[in-house]
């Protein structure tokens, strides 16, 4: 998740369910008061195209006018099939976070699904939600826009968490990729076994298979960072 405070820093189906005010939908948890704070999510709904890779990532901006900080939670119909990276946390005052949201699975057998999220927020003692829709479309965004349909809404489904990977496990992922990058930059750097000028220990040279190992490591955690 990529947070952008404002100036100063820091930073995922069954029958139909009727949705009243206070009444939890599914999993979710039932509101003391009727939702007071409005909450400032865009965009209003979400798109992925399955034949377009770039739009298996859509970004959800929330932003936070208020004098005081706001905790959020966001909640999804099918959370299995999407990814939001700290999909609960807090935003500052004056301030806005991004969520990234990314589709795991574009096969077929999804293609038309619609998904239902909620972003519920609480601060100064009030609270707050809002509801957003996503859906996997096959073919490219051009195409669609070209085309101009919309589809209606399905009926409504139990809502449940996010199943996301924790912050510390996220870190500690990148710490091995970073570690790793850095071993095979390394052994790029060393001199040839072949090589006998060098000034480097003879143990130290390593074989032109070794080299194309890394070099092929190495392209492949590139990959993983420019994702």
């Amino acid at each position: 998740m990529r947070r952008r405070q404002s100036h100063d820093g820091r930073g995922e189906e069954g029958g139909r369910v009727e949705v009243e005010e206070g009444v939890p939908v599914g999993g979710a948890p039932q509101l003391a008061v009727a939702p007071q704070l409005a909450v400032f999510l865009f965009p209003s709904e979400m798109a992925f195209y399955a034949e377009q890779r770039s739009t298996h990532r859509r970004v959800l901006t929330l932003y936070n006018p208020y004098t005081f900080s706001l905790s959020f939670k966001m909640w999804c119909t099918a959370p299995s099939l999407y990814r939001v990276v700290e999909a609960e946390g807090s935003v500052r005052a004056k301030s806005c976070v991004d969520l990234v949201v990314r589709h795991l699975d574009v096969s077929p057998r999804n293609w038309g699904r619609r998904d239902r999220f909620r972003m519920e927020v609480r601060g100064g003692g009030q609270v707050g939600r809002r509801e957003i829709w996503a859906e996997l479309k096959g073919g490219r965004e051009e195409e669609e826009q070209r085309g101009g349909q919309q589809r209606a809404p399905p009926p409504l489904t139990a809502l449940s968490p996010l199943l996301v990977p924790t912050h510390t496990r996220l870190v500690s992922q990148w710490v091995v990729c970073v570690a790793v990058a850095m071993l095979c930059v390394t052994v790029l750097m060393l001199p040839l076994h072949t090589d006998s000028s060098s000034v480097v220990p003879r143990w130290l040279h390593v074989s032109t298979n070794q080299k194309l190992v890394c070099a092929y490591t190495l392209g492949l955690i590139t990959m993983v960072f420019l994702q």
